[in-house]
């Protein structure tokens, strides 16, 4: 008897925050060998969207143009609570916050990213990008995130890092290539899915 094929797992809406530091230094932390997905890996602050973050209180909403931007594949409400997600799991993380409830107003949108089909654990991820002077707290965090502190852009990218985590850095330096009203008025998101750049 022929075995069905498997039908792949759709992706949990996800938002990572990339925190930064002066334009050369991010915030990293490296996730626990118990963790499911991407154990023993260097990545930002992030996870799923929980079903409160949509009703969750904030002091400022984002900007119009990342509201915008993450509507090109997201409902306005999901948009919303993609933003508050990243600052959830940045302040559960980390200790640092955007405010209580959070202004997210700061907050940049920088690109998107899906797993690929054939994982068991799939997300549908948005990269954020926050300047660290927005933030305040001190770095603690839960321990969700080991040996957290600031990298320097180029020594993350000689580390030994995962693909999409790679590339993200990447898509990160030549965001901060661009003018801030070029950034802010970006005609197209950068999305990598299938292990290649596509634009939305």
């Amino acid at each position: 008897m022929a075995e069905s094929p498997t039908r792949a797992v759709a992706p949990r809406h996800a938002a990572s925050l990339i925190v930064l530091r002066d334009e050369t230094s991010v915030l990293m932390g490296m996730r626990g060998a118990r963790h499911r997905f991407m154990p023993n890996r260097l990545v930002f602050p992030g996870g799923a969207v929980d079903r409160a973050d949509a009703r969750a209180p904030v002091a400022a909403d984002p900007t119009p143009e990342t509201l915008a931007a993450l509507g090109r594949a997201a409902k306005p409400a999901l948009a919303r609570a993609l933003c508050v997600a990243a600052a959830r799991e940045l302040e559960e993380e980390t200790g640092l916050t955007l405010g209580v409830p959070p202004d997210l107003s700061d907050l940049d949108y920088l690109c998107r990213a899906v797993t690929p089909p054939s994982n068991p654990m799939r997300f549908n991820a948005r990269f954020l990008v926050v300047d660290a002077a927005r933030l305040a707290g001190s770095l603690a965090g839960s321990g969700e995130l080991e040996n957290l502190r600031w990298f320097g852009i180029e020594e993350a990218l000689a580390l030994d890092l995962a693909l999409v985590t790679r590339e993200v850095l990447q898509t990160l330096q030549s965001w901060l290539a661009l003018s801030p009203a070029a950034r802010r008025t970006r005609a197209v998101t950068p999305v990598f899915r299938l292990r290649r750049w596509r634009e939305e």
